[in-house]
């Protein structure tokens, strides 16, 4: 990353002036986060004010509100620039100062209404002016304060523990979701989008790409918090993106009419979705589009999700999101629905994800990969490609992982292989791709990857757990990492525990109507 010693370095000042405030993580990340906005949008503003300068300065006209958004840059009044604020004293009231620049901003950007954070009175002057002191100076594309944005987001996030991993997901995960469905064109859907890291990472990879993200794809999404609403808006902006992204509650609610009954509405559809969430109300369920596969009898929102995913394509469509270890194995109900999932062609991809990527669960995950157009193509539409990538990372600290960009490539060049596409090199996957025989073509890899059947898997019992099939490495070590096998454990058991649930529910409806057909 081009900009990662600035951002090392802006992180550390912030994280030492927020340990001086006595304020929880949220209460003091999200006006950093709000300046991190201003300072880019004055950024940016500046730029096209020199750009637009001859217009007003050859007497043809003045330059107006509607030629900066023209230029697709935040309109900015005078008191709300980021210089006005570098100008205060501490003999001026800057917490108000500053609620009174976002109030503004938001009056002259119709995306950023209400988005904004009004909160900075309680951070008091010194902090304040350190904070603009500090934020000043730095002078950076507008890509590049995105990814101050994105690194700061991560850092609060691990700051915030479980809360944090409501709104954010960590960037390796996202980019490889992003290599895989390769977003270049068209309309995305993220229906539990947080602060809004799948859409940025989709922008990038369009510019990768050599194209201008805000010609080429369209955003959309649902979140249940405003606040984090409000996170993903300022996200979108630094990122010089818009979207619309909306408050609702996702189980109940579609407004974005996602699925009609002409089919899904989206070319992608990404998502970081809670896992193994209980108590939804499966009668308010029943009868909606979006669940083409039933309701599952268990207590469990998985197979809501990944049924609200794949009923969310067109019949192009791709999708990549993260899921509890559990789902591949589930039984009951909703080995039911993964066996008309599988059946159905769409299931293109399974990538098992090592423990501690997450900052919230040290719980390993899987990624999940749909793939509309798959169901009409006869050679691949029985086969899924199982990737268990368990022991390929790079360890951060003790408790933290993260894939390093060539190892991203590399498993995403697994894909593009099996998928009968050229490798992309860019990042240097070369090396890793060589050792383990892949080069111009895709084989199976003992303990890294396999193309099943559909054969194949109906005899695992519908499993779409990639260590049934991709089996062990020949030159794998016997000893056995107890964490990571305890963890598994531990998923398992949640299976189990599941399957019990279920087993119960059950028996509890057939005893009740045997009594009332006794009465």
């Amino acid at each position: 990353m081009v900009t990662g010693d600035v951002e090392k370095r802006l992180w550390a000042v912030a994280d030492q002036l927020w340990a001086n405030t006595g304020l929880r993580p949220g209460e003091f990340s999200v006006p950093v986060l709000g300046l991190i906005f201003l300072r880019y949008a004055e950024k940016m503003y500046a730029a096209a004010e020199e750009k637009l300068g001859p217009i007003g300065s050859g007497g043809r006209r003045k330059v107006s509100k509607d030629d900066y958004l023209a230029e697709g840059v935040i309109f900015l009044p005078e008191k709300a620039r980021f210089s006005y604020l570098q100008s205060l004293t501490e003999g001026d009231v800057i917490g108000l100062a500053i609620n009174e620049a976002m109030k503004a901003v938001e009056e002259e950007n119709v995306d950023l209404k209400g988005a904004l954070p009004r909160n900075y009175v309680q951070l008091g002057n010194k902090v304040l002016l350190e904070l603009i002191k500090l934020l000043g100076p730095v002078d950076l594309s507008g890509d590049a304060f995105g990814k101050v944005y994105e690194y700061f987001l991560g850092n609060f996030a691990l700051k915030e523990g479980q809360k944090g991993g409501v709104f954010y997901t960590p960037e390796s995960i996202v980019k490889l979701i992003v290599e895989i469905i390769e977003p270049f064109h068209g309309r995305i859907f993220d229906p539990a989008c947080g602060s809004g890291g799948m859409f940025a990472q989709s922008a990038d990879f369009v510019k990768r790409h050599h194209k201008t993200a805000m010609e080429e794809i369209s955003i959309f999404g649902t979140e249940k918090e405003q606040v984090t609403v409000n996170l993903n808006k300022m996200n979108l902006a630094v990122h010089g993106l818009s979207g619309d992204v909306r408050v609702a509650n996702t189980y109940y609610e579609d407004p974005h009419e996602a699925v009609t009954r002409d089919g899904g509405r989206f070319d992608f559809v990404m998502a970081n979705p809670p896992f193994n969430v209980s108590g939804v109300d499966k009668e308010r369920l029943e009868g909606d589009l979006r669940f083409p596969f039933g309701v599952p009898k268990t207590d469990n929102a998985n197979y809501l999700w990944i049924q609200l995913f794949y009923a969310s394509l067109n019949k192009n469509g791709r999708a990549g999101f993260v899921m509890a270890n559990s789902a591949g194995d589930a039984r009951g109900s909703e080995q039911v629905i993964r066996q008309k999932l599988i059946e159905s062609g769409a299931v293109d991809v399974i990538v098992s994800v090592g423990s501690n990527f997450f900052y919230t669960v040290t719980l390993p995950c899987t990624l999940w990969f749909f793939d509309r157009a798959k169901e009409r193509d006869a050679e691949r539409a029985d086969k899924v490609l199982f990737i268990d990538a368990r022991h390929i990372y790079r360890q951060i600290d003790r408790a933290h992982r993260d894939w390093l960009p060539e190892q991203i490539e590399f498993l995403a060049n697994i894909v593009r292989l099996y998928r009968g596409e050229a490798p992309e090199l860019e990042q240097g996957s070369t090396e890793l791709l060589a050792e383990r025989g892949l080069g111009d073509s895709y084989v199976d890899v003992p303990g890294l990857c396999k193309v099943a059947s559909r054969e194949e898997i109906e005899a695992q019992g519908w499993s779409l757990n990639p260590g049934r099939y991709v089996g062990a490495a020949t030159t794998e070590a016997e000893d056995i990492d107890f964490t990571e096998r305890l963890e598994e454990l531990a998923e398992e058991l949640e299976v189990l525990n599941a399957e019990s649930r279920e087993l119960e529910a059950s028996v509890a409806e057939s005893i009740t109507a045997i009594l009332a057909g006794g009465r």
